[in-house]
């Protein structure tokens, strides 16, 4: 399987295995399955009316509005993922890693049109193949890829803990990170814990304490285990 190396904003570089063309051909034919089945439910609903609805013009703009909708909406309320995603286990993410804002689903949907209507999804198709980062065109126009996702770990099976009431602040700089910067400390120890790879670690916590202005002798997972810990703390306060 392919693999994209992805340079998160504080400059720490891990890999994700990019779905494959085959895992998002699925996941847009188990969509449309989605499509057929909601089809479906508007037929029934008109036959009880004896066909009267569909002679509404309200009435078949409003139905259609789901399908034309639907990739746009799936990705902003499911975090870049529509149901044959989620069956897939594939998702969209920004090449920094991050999660993918409401502007980069936007192009996506709206460069639909030129990737999966022209050509039968040809121009998508050559995009993939010929990038080598998995982009069709509203890919590289929102700085989205689509990655496979891991199995998901448990609080309980990683360093994340929920913290205890007597819980005591180790680090008051933490104040010093943003959401964002915190969010990536989480995806990066995720992904490491998977992977072993503890060069990234190592280097992602040079960089936190580098932007905390601190030093400490806690070793570098324990370190960044405590930072997303302090600040879970603050956000509580």
């Amino acid at each position: 399987m392919d693999n994209i190396r992805i340079q998160t904003t504080q400059n720490v570089d891990i890999e994700y295995e990019l779905a494959s063309i085959g895992d998002r051909i699925l996941a847009t034919l188990l969509d449309y399955l989605f499509f057929t089945a909601y089809f479906l439910l508007v037929v029934l609903i008109v036959s009880l009316t004896n066909g009267i609805l569909f002679e509404s013009i309200a009435f078949v703009s409003f139905v259609s509005l789901p399908i034309l909708f639907y990739d746009l909406g799936c990705e902003v309320f499911f975090q870049g993922k529509s149901f044959g995603k989620m069956i897939m286990k594939i998702k969209v993410v920004k090449l920094d890693g991050t999660q993918a804002h409401f502007g980069a689903y936007l192009l996506r949907w709206l460069l639909r049109i030129i990737d999966m209507r022209l050509f039968g999804g040809a121009v998508a198709l050559i995009a993939i193949l010929i990038n080598g980062k998995g982009q069709r065109v509203g890919d590289m126009a929102a700085g989205t890829t689509v990655i496979k996702m891991k199995q998901k770990i448990q609080l309980s099976d990683t360093i994340f803990n929920k913290l205890k009431p007597e819980y005591k602040l180790i680090f008051p700089e933490v104040s010093r990170l943003t959401d964002n910067d915190v969010a990536i400390i989480k995806e990066v120890m995720h992904v490491c814990i998977q992977s072993n790879n503890f060069e990234a670690i190592n280097k992602l916590a040079l960089k936190t304490k580098a932007a905390m202005g601190i030093t400490t002798n806690l070793p570098n997972a324990q370190f960044l285990c405590a930072v997303v810990q302090d600040y879970s703390y603050l956000g509580s306060l």
